[in-house]
This record gives structure tokens, C-alpha cells and sequence, in this order.
């Protein structure tokens, strides 16, 4: 079948559409012989879907050696081969923990598939051997002769023999009338004959039938890395790269100053565990979770926990029209042209009343439209009796009904139907030209007509034409001022919808979307093989970028328009309700299926709502940027946390090791010699009494051989616990996955945390959060080294800790120090990276958070002030004691004075942070600024030679958002106009039509600035416009200027938006009223 006679049967579905001629070469089927459609099967295949399936177990298997699995297995095997079993169990379950989960998510991709597979009716009637038989709908051939009767489902691709039959095609695209179908039109299978009976021939069968080809694109893209795993993966692939190299290092100057192998493995594998944040995808995943939670109590119902991330920084939003704009409900309008004298609307009504059943429930779409309608009053029809009744007939294509009235008893007929259909009826010449202009201008705005005529006074033969009732598909009543809000996010909003090019324009010119809605066709088609061009957005993305939407598309067109969006870098959601939609739904980034939609579509979807319209999408928005300030609050502290525990030991196996700081002292030395001259310790001489406040410990090996010279049998040490300290600073494993386990576990709790969403669409900066968590992790790192020192060196008589009264302390309780030091620093940089360019306080945390923090922190405290045993033991091989144990008579105040510290360097901490964002803001550094004024997901900067849409991308929103508020001005201007002119004796006042005027150059200057070519040129002037239009409006009389206030106050926010960020975008500058950064001004979302 040709590409014009599809296009024919899928634009809009009017009252009065003419169908053309069948296919040249279609040839009605006659029926088949069973050899013959055996033959057929063998060649074509079966009518049913293909289905690619993966085994669960498979699924699984492939989450197990991916990257990030891998390093988790490494470290399992090297904790397992050295029997440390505790470490093994935790590093086993959060690797199977993280698959699980994976394995969930990837499992759902065969959903739509087996939607549109269980949608399809199975059975057939057929024509075999000469005779109709009902038979399995799998086994059709093309060729086959089949019947489509009413209420029955169309089992295959089939044309229309003869005759004609209406077609419900909802479950396809979504719209809620039916299609009248004539010789040779195709009826597609998965479709329901709805009226009228015909015998077909089938076309395609199997994966070559629309839905085939649907499925088809469905299992497309079923590969590609989503884009939140992408940004983990770098992180990781970063932070295991510096872990690596780094642990090695510091593994091979242990090894090189004798430390055992086992202990220095066991260290350095523990310490790359600790430092590589394996626990990122759990708590992005939480987080994700507890946001789909949130975004279920308002309509919206997540299936994949990922296209969070991906709906924050969404910045197009391609929607349906029809049931997502619209009411899918047709709605008579105000304007109702009548051509008899004391006709009006409420009568016209009711005289189309009496061409249908009145007194039954509607028998269609059209009855349903005149019967059920606000404006009707049936029970004005009871004066009135139907003596007879002619049903809609495809042929006919109206409605008649034989009126008598009670009250004389004349006798009247009344029809209704397509315009061009009851002007046959009507004789009068002059008023069928009035109807035929009055219907061609109603076309061109897309709204539709149906005609009443009339008899007069017992001539039955004789009708007249009385009016046209005008009836179009309205948009939702919040669906305008919802898309408004979109565009205030920064998201382009556009209309792709398979209706007519008319009506699509009077829809998006109603709901102030733009109406530069373009037809498919300069889009191209899919490839033989059945994928998208690989040129696809390189052709095509600037055409698809500046149109404001598409009408009389295919669903290919749908999938064609997504992809080459994505392939332009736009982060691209996409709305749908019918099979139709399900390729395009699947492909987007953000695909969401509607209330009300297929099976199909809801498989595919990402997102299912639950609620009519666009408004649940656009509350979505806004709760999936919070819940990204989250993740991204979290990924901040996690990377900052990452390269302080990582620098901090590396630094101080190098540059800190005990030994040079440990209080010994030598008690006796010798030599003394035997007969051959041969120095030895004697027999008896291993103890010694050591000096007042040093403990002793034998020097001398356990043989006690004598051909060794011994220069000390015995040294002695201050440390109270009498244990040796180790060559190298470090921590035992189990208070390291302590800090880790304590810090990651807690920190799920960040998913109630409050946050200030985004103005406009999020994106990562890589470089930035890396630049600010080394700003973070140097001042905590750096503090953890000077306590640290401080600690080594206490028993210096000249040292800190002498000099201050805390006395030395023990190895055992440095070890402790330490671990209660980066604890609490860890949570304080949380608090601080939380606020990002603010200051910590300048953010409330979340009860939740604040709880779960103070119950980690004080489990923490607690652990540090009685680790056990009281007088010192080892944990892991490594001397450890409580901070607040003074059986020995050391300082037991230490936990208090480690908090003090902790806060006074997280003070350090956050205004070095804030700096550090001033100074990356004022000189625009890593592209903080251009970054974010570039509306393109991954475009960072305007003159990028590798993405030549990244100009244009810069003030497109924005600027469609200021020409639909100065429209919604100029509407206001204009009624107040006409009411100034009527009090005023038809002399509008001077002031409002110099607003009027400044309107209409304002309302240019949005539709044409885009992104101009230099701040001058588009910036400046506009703002010189608006502030003369805020003078002016200052002039107008009270009364008035507080009616037009409001709308002139939205075309002000919109233009200050544009020209901040088209200065942003061109200059690098970075404004105090720079929309796109999340600034601290809105209220925080919980």
C-alpha cells in the first residue's frame, strides 16, 4: 500500500471525508485452498508477533561482569582468599543487592512486547476450500479472505473488499471516533469494526503488520546504557582509577618496609573498598525509590526508577493531543451559524435532537455530542413524537427522523449529517455558497460542523437548510496554564498527534504553544532494515528543534521526531495512549503513557499517569528535580568522602609513621661477651626495672641465641598498654566498614531530605562536582592529617598536646581518634555539600535526615568513647581503646575536644565552598555558567563546533514563553480597549493602545530572538521594551491597570528570563538573577 493512501486513512477523521480510489493493483481475495495456505504459511510465517526474549537468569548473570561488579568481585576474592570472612559476607551481598535490583529494572524491558502480543484478538472467520470457518487467527496468510462484522476484532493487515464499515482504531492512536473505511482501505489489525459488515482480503500478516512493525521498533535501543548509569560509571570509573593508584602505591611501600603481606593485603584491599563508593547505586536507587513513591501520591506511577534523573533534566516534552491536550471529547462551541429566521443555538439543538433517538442513550459519537451536551434541553423535545427513523448508514452518512408536533399536529422531517452530504437536501443556491464559505473558514481554524436542515409545514419533500452546529475537541481547562509552567521550567512543550494539520494548529494557538506546526512531510522514513537514518539528527534536529509540533503523523514519525532529538542531545520525554505511541514511548527518555492508555503504551511507558492531562507531568518535573538535588547532594559528598579516606592514609603511610613519634627508651646496653668473644644478653637478664612512667617489653628473641650481639636487651615504652606501634598509621578493617556502612546506610535517609528544585532542566557537570569535593575532601583530609600529627606527637614534652594539659596518649586510642575524627567530619561535609553554592544553614535538612545523622554521629561517639576492651586490646591486629577509658590515668575529655575540632574545620570547610563557587561563577570556570544557559543536556558552551544546535538552543523556550504571555497581554489589552471604548463613548484611552502597541513589539522581538547573535542585538532592546511598557502601564487608570496587571507583570518575568540567560549563554556572566542555577530562592520541596 502506497504512502498516500495511508496518510489518507490516518489524518483527522472528519464528518465530511472523502475517501479515495482503492489500489491499482488490489485484486479482492476470493478465498483460499488449504495447500495453498499452507504454502503461504511456510513462506510468511505466522500472524503473530516476533518476540526476542532473554532468559531471567541470563539477565542476571550479565549484571554480575559489568564494571563496577567486577571491582566489587576483586576485592571478594582477595577478602576471601585471606579468610577475612566478614568483609566477604558484606562485599557478597551489596554485589548481589546491586544485581537484584538491575535485574528487576531490566526485566520489565519485554513488558510491551508481550502487551501488544496479549492485545491481539486470536480468533478469525476465513474463507478455506470454499466454506467460512472460524479458525485461529495465527494462522492467516496473505491472501486470505476474511469477514469483518461488527463488534468483531480485525485479525490482520486486511483491505476492504467491498462496501463500507466503521473501524474503532483507539487502541492505535488513542482518538475516540471512529473511521469510516470504503473499497481498498486498509483496516489495521488489533482494531475493532464497530459498524457494518464486509468481507476483506489480508494484506500482511505477522511482524509485517502495523503492530508487527511496532514491536519492531519497540525491541530497538533495548541495548543502550541508560543515562544516570552512564554518569555513575564515570564517577566510578574515576574514583577506582585514583583508588587503584594510590593503593597500590601505598601497598608497595609497605611491602618494601617488611610489613607482612596478608596484613598489608588485607589493609590496602579494605581501605580501596572503603574508598570506592560501592554503595552509590543502592542509595541513588533508594533514593529514586522513595521519589517514585512521592510522584505515585500524585498521579504518576514510575516503572523505571531511572527515568527520575532522566524527567529533571528533561528540557522537550513531544505530547499527544488528543486525550493529553484535549478532552477527547467533542464539545459543541459558542459559534453556531443558523439560515432560518428565529433559529438560535439552544433550538438548532434541539431540532439535531429530534434527527436522533432522543429518548434512547446515544447510538454514536454524534448523537452522544447533540444529546448529551451542556447547552440541551430535552425535556423541551416532549411536545414532540417520532413517528419514524432512519439510522446513520455509511452510505447516507446522516441521520432522519419524521417529526409530529403534539401541539398542531404538523408533521415535519429533520436531518443531520456532513455539511456537503445535507446541502444535497437543500435546493437554495445562495445559502449553500454561505454554508460552503462559512464550513471552509471553520476548517481552516480545524474546527468541524455539523448541518441541520429541515421541512416546513407538512411539505416533506422540500428542506431548508436551518444552521451548522460547530463542535471541536477543547483543550483541558488547566492544560494552557500548565504548559506555561513547562516552559517557566525550561522545557519546550510540542504537539505530535496523528490528526489533522488544521486542527492541530487551532489546538496549539488556543493553548498558546506556538502554531508553526509542520506536516511529516520533510521527515524521512525508516531504513529497509526497519531502524532510524543514521544521519537522523544531523538532517533533521534544526527542523524538529524550531517547529512547535507535528501533525498527520505516523508512528514511525512519532519514533523519527524522538530520536533525532536525542541524537541532537536533548533529554526528550514523550507522551502517548495508543499502540501507535508505544515505539516512541519506549525510545524516549522519558516515555509517559496517559490516563486511559493501551496496554501497549503503559508497557512501554516509563512513567503511567493516573490522572487526565499534562498537569501530573509538569507537578512530576518539579518533584523529579528535587529528588535529582538529592542524588546530586549525595554523589557530591560521596566523591568528596571518597578522596579524603583515600588521601588521608596515603598521606600517612608516606609522611606520619609511628615509629618516629612512639615514647621508647633504651634501659640497658650492652655488650658483654662469652669466651669467643661473641656479645650476648645473659641468662636472667631479659626484665628490667624501668624508669618511673615507661613500660617495659623484652627486646631479646624467644632462643635467646648467643652468637648475636645485642646493643639493647630491653626497651621501654610510655604508652600505657605496653604495645608495640605498628611501622605504618593505620585503622582496623572493621572501623573502616564502620565509617562506611554507618555513612552509606545512614545516608538513604537523604531521600526526605528538603531541597530547592532547579528553575530549569538539571544537568551534570562532572567537572564542578569534582572541583568542589576537592575543595571539600582537601579541608577534611587536611584536618584529619594536622590531628593526627598532633596526636603522634603528644608525648613531645614541646608538643601541642603537652602543652595544652591532654598528656600523651596511646597508640590504641590515635587509632580511635582517628576513627571518631572522620566520622564526624564525614556527616559535617555532607551538611555542607547539601547547600552546594550556599552556605550550610542556608538549607534546612529534611527531621529525617537530621535524626538519622545524630543517631549515626552519636553511634559513632559512642564506639569511639568505649571501644573495648577498657585497658586497650587489639582490633583486626591493630592496638585500639576507648577515648573516655582512664583506668590508666590518661585525658579522657578527648571525644569533646575532637568534636570541637571537627566543627571549626567544617566552618573552614563550607566558606572555602563558597569561594570556590564564587570564583568558578565570576569567571565562568569549568562552563558553570554557559553550561547551564545551554538548553542541551550534555552542551556546555555556545561556540561548541561539535554540536551546532547549541546556539539555538539558548532562549528558545524562553522566547516561545514570552510571545504566548505578551499574546495573553495583547488579549487582555484588547478587552479592556473595548470596555474603555464603551465608557468612554467609543474613544479608547491613548495609554492602553500605546501598551497595545509596545505589546506587539515586544511580542516580535520574542518570536525572532532565539538566540541572537550578540547581547546587543537581542537582550537589551528587549528589556528597553518592557521597561517602557512597565512606564507606560503605570499610567493607566487604576481600575484598569489592575485588570491587566497580572499579564502584564507574566510578559515581564518571561522577558527578564530570556535576557538573563541569553547574557548568561553569550557573555559567561553570571547574574544575580540568573534563573537557571538553583539559587535559594524558592521554597524547599520536602
Amino acid at each position: 500500500m502506497g504512502e498516500g493512501e495511508e496518510k489518507k486513512e490516518n489524518v483527522g477523521i472528519g464528518l465530511d471525508e472523502h475517501h479515495g480510489e482503492p489500489p491499482k493493483d488490489f485484486t479482492p481475495s476470493v478465498g483460499l485452498t488449504t495447500a495453498e495456505a499452507e504454502e503461504l504459511l511456510r513462506v510468511h510465517g505466522k500472524n503473530e508477533l516476533e518476540e526476542k526474549t532473554t532468559p531471567g537468569w541470563l539477565i542476571f548473570l550479565r549484571l554480575l561482569y559489568q564494571p563496577m561488579p567486577i571491582m566489587i568481585w576483586i576485592a571478594v576474592i582477595i577478602e576471601g582468599a585471606i579468610q577475612n570472612w566478614p568483609d566477604f559476607g558484606i562485599l557478597l551481598g551489596i554485589q548481589f543487592i546491586n544485581a537484584t535490583l538491575g535485574w528487576y529494572e531490566t526485566s520489565k524491558a519485554g513488558d510491551a512486547v508481550a502487551a501488544l502480543k496479549a492485545s491481539l484478538k486470536p480468533q478469525a472467520t476465513a474463507k478455506r476450500d470454499g466454506k467460512w470457518t472460524n479458525m485461529d487467527a495465527s494462522l492467516l496468510v496473505p491472501g486470505d479472505l476474511v469477514l469483518l462484522a461488527s463488534g468483531g476484532a480485525v485479525p490482520a493487515d486486511c483491505l476492504v473488499n467491498h462496501g463500507t464499515i466503521d473501524v474503532d482504531q483507539a487502541a492505535l492512536t488513542g482518538e475516540s471516533l471512529p473511521v469510516t473505511m470504503h473499497k481498498g482501505d486498509s483496516a489495521k489489525m488489533g482494531s475493532t469494526v464497530v459498524r457494518g459488515e464486509v468481507e476483506g482480503t489480508v494484506e500482511f500478516t505477522g511482524k509485517n503488520t502495523f503492530f508487527g512493525k511496532t514491536a519492531s521498533m519497540l525491541q530497538q535501543g533495548d541495548d543502550e546504557l541508560g543515562h544516570l548509569q552512564k554518569i555513575l560509571l564515570t564517577i566510578m570509573f574515576v574514583l577506582v582509577a585514583i583508588s587503584i593508584v594510590l593503593c597500590a602505591t601505598a601497598f608497595g611501600y609497605m611491602m618494601g618496609e617488611g610489613e607482612k603481606f596478608t596484613e598489608a593485603l588485607s589493609f590496602t584491599v579494605v581501605l580501596l573498598v572503603a574508598s570506592i563508593p560501592i554503595a552509590i547505586e543502592i542509595v541513588c536507587t533508594t533514593t529514586l525509590a522513595l521519589g517514585s513513591r512521592e510522584l505515585s501520591k500524585h498521579g504518576a506511577i514510575v516503572t523505571r526508577l531511572a527515568a527520575i534523573e532522566d524527567m529533571a533534566g528533561m528540557n522537550m516534552l513531544c505530547s499527544d493531543k488528543t486525550g493529553t491536550l484535549t478532552l477527547n471529547k467533542m464539545v459543541i462551541q459558542d459559534d453556531t451559524p443558523v439560515y432560518l429566521p428565529g433559529l438560535n443555538q439552544a433550538k438548532l439543538l434541539q431540532l439535531a435532537a429530534l434527527a436522533a433517538k432522543w429518548h434512547e442513550p446515544p447510538r454514536d459519537a454524534l448523537d452522544t455530542l447533540v444529546l448529551a451536551c451542556e447547552q440541551q434541553d430535552l425535556a423541551a423535545l416532549d411536545v414532540y413524537e417520532q413517528s419514524d427513523y432512519m439510522p446513520f448508514d455509511p452510505t447516507q452518512k446522516r441521520t432522519e427522523g419524521t417529526i409530529k408536533d403534539k401541539r398542531d399536529g404538523k408533521v415535519f422531517k429533520v436531518s443531520k449529517g456532513a455539511p456537503h452530504i445535507i446541502l444535497k437536501l437543500c435546493k437554495d443556491e445562495e445559502v449553500a455558497h454561505r454554508v460552503e464559505e462559512t464550513v471552509g473558514a471553520f476548517g481552516l481554524r480545524g474546527i468541524r460542523c455539523l448541518a441541520v436542515a429541515r421541512t416546513m409545514d407538512n411539505d416533506l419533500e422540500n428542506w431548508h437548510m436551518a444552521g451548522l452546529l460547530t463542535f471541536l475537541d477543547p483543550p483541558r481547562p488547566d492544560t494552557k496554564e500548565t504548559i506555561h509552567k513547562a516552559m517557566a521550567f525550561g522545557v519546550d512543550v510540542k504537539m505530535i498527534t496523528g490528526d489533522n494539520i488544521l486542527i492541530a494548529k487551532e489546538t496549539a494557538r488556543m493553548l498558546g504553544m506556538g502554531t508553526n506546526i509542520q506536516d511529516p512531510k520533510h521527515l524521512p522514513t525508516m531504513d529497509a532494515d526497519g531502524k532510524a537514518p543514521k544521519d537522523l539528527g544531523k538532517k533533521y534536529g534544526k527542523l524538529i528543534m524550531d517547529a512547535d509540533g507535528f501533525a498527520q503523523v505516523y508512528p514511525e514519525h512519532k519514533y523519527l521526531i524522538v530520536e533525532a532529538l536525542r541524537q541532537n542531545g536533548f533529554a526528550c520525554g514523550m507522551t502517548g495512549d495508543g499502540v501507535n505511541d508505544a515505539p516512541a514511548l519506549k525510545r524516549a527518555d522519558v516515555g509517559v503513557a496517559v490516563q486511559g492508555a493501551t496496554d501497549a503504551a503503559r508497557a512501554a511507558a516509563d512513567i503511567v499517569l493516573t490522572q487526565p492531562g499534562l498537569s501530573t507531568i509538569v507537578h512530576g518535573i518539579v518533584t523529579a528535580r528535587c529528588i535529582f538535588q538529592r542524588m546530586k547532594n549525595f554523589i557530591n559528598y560521596r566523591i568528596a568522602a571518597t578522596l579524603q579516606l583515600l588521601t588521608f592514609f596515603f598521606i600517612a603511610v608516606f609522611a606520619l609513621r609511628p615509629p618516629d613519634y612512639e615514647p621508647l627508651t633504651t634501659v640497658a646496653t650492652y655488650p658483654a661477651y662469652d669466651s669467643n668473644g661473641v656479645g650476648y644478653c645473659p641468662e636472667g637478664n631479659f626484665n628490667f626495672t624501668c624508669p618511673e612512667g615507661y613500660f617495659g617489653f623484652t627486646n631479646v628473641p624467644d632462643d635467646g641465641l648467643s652468637n648475636q650481639l645485642w646493643t639493647s636487651c630491653e626497651l621501654c615504652t610510655k604508652d600505657p598498654t605496653r604495645k608495640v606501634w605498628p611501622s605504618f598509621f593505620k585503622m582496623p578493617v572493621l572501623m573502616l566498614m564502620l565509617i562506611t556502612l554507618l555513612n552509606d546506610g545512614t545516608l538513604i535517609s537523604i531521600g526526605y531530605d528538603n531541597v530547592k528544585p532547579s528553575a530549569m532542566p538539571e544537568k551534570w557537570n562532572l567537572t564542578v562536582l569534582f572541583a568542589v569535593s576537592c575543595v571539600l575532601g582537601a579541608v577534611a583530609c587536611g584536618s584529619s592529617l594536622l590531628i593526627l600529627w598532633a596526636a603522634l606527637d603528644s608525648w613531645n614534652p614541646d608538643g601541642i598536646f603537652q602543652k595544652w594539659g591532654m598528656g600523651g596518649m596511646s597508640y590504641g586510642k590515635i587509632s580511635t581518634l582517628i576513627y571518631l575524627k572522620v566520622s564526624v567530619s564525614d556527616f559535617l561535609t555532607l551538611f555542607s555539600a547539601r547547600t552546594h553554592d550556599g552556605f550550610f544553614w542556608s538549607s534546612k535538612p529534611s527531621p529525617i535526615l537530621m535524626g538519622a545523622a545524630l543517631a549515626a554521629l552519636s553511634i559513632s561517639t559512642v564506639l569511639a568513647c568505649t571501644w573495648p576492651p577498657p585497658k586497650g586490646g587489639e582490633t583486626d591486629h591493630t592496638p585500639t581503646q576507648g577515648l573516655a577509658w582512664g583506668q590508666d590515668g590518661s585525658y579522657t575529655l578527648m571525644p569533646l575536644w575532637c568534636w570541637i575540632y571537627c566543627i571549626f574545620w567544617w566552618f573552614v570547610q563550607d566558606i572555602l565552598k563558597v569561594g570556590a563557587y564564587w570564583l568558578m561563577h565570576k569567571y565562568n570556570m569549568f562552563d558553570i555558567n554557559t553550561a547551564m544557559a545551554v538548553n542541551k543536556r550534555d552542551a556546555t558552551h555556545v561556540d561548541d563546533k561539535r554540536d551546532p544546535l547549541a546556539r539555538a538552543s539558548v532562549g528558545l523556550v524562553e522566547g516561545k514563553l514570552l510571545a504566548a504571555k505578551v499574546d495573553e497581554a495583547e488579549k487582555r489589552v484588547a478587552a479592556a480597549i473595548k470596555a474603555d471604548q464603551a465608557t468612554n463613548l467609543g474613544r479608547a484611552s491613548a495609554n492602553l493602545v500605546r501598551v497595545s502597541a509596545q505589546l506587539k513589539q515586544a511580542n516580535n522581538m520574542a518570536r525572532h530572538s532565539g538566540a541572537p547573535k550578540d547581547v546587543e542585538a537581542g537582550a537589551q532592546p528587549l528589556e528597553t521594551v518592557v521597561s517602557n511598557l512597565d512606564a507606560t502601564a503605570a499610567e493607566l487608570d487604576p481600575k484598569i491597570r489592575n485588570e491587566i496587571s497580572p499579564a502584564l507583570e507574566g510578559v515581564k518575568e518571561a522577558a527578564e528570563k530570556l535576557a538573563v540567560n541569553t547574557t548568561a549563554a553569550l557573555t559567561g556572566a553570571n547574574p544575580a538573577g540568573l534563573v537557571r542555577r538553583s539559587a535559594n530562592k524558592g521554597p524547599a520541596q520536602h
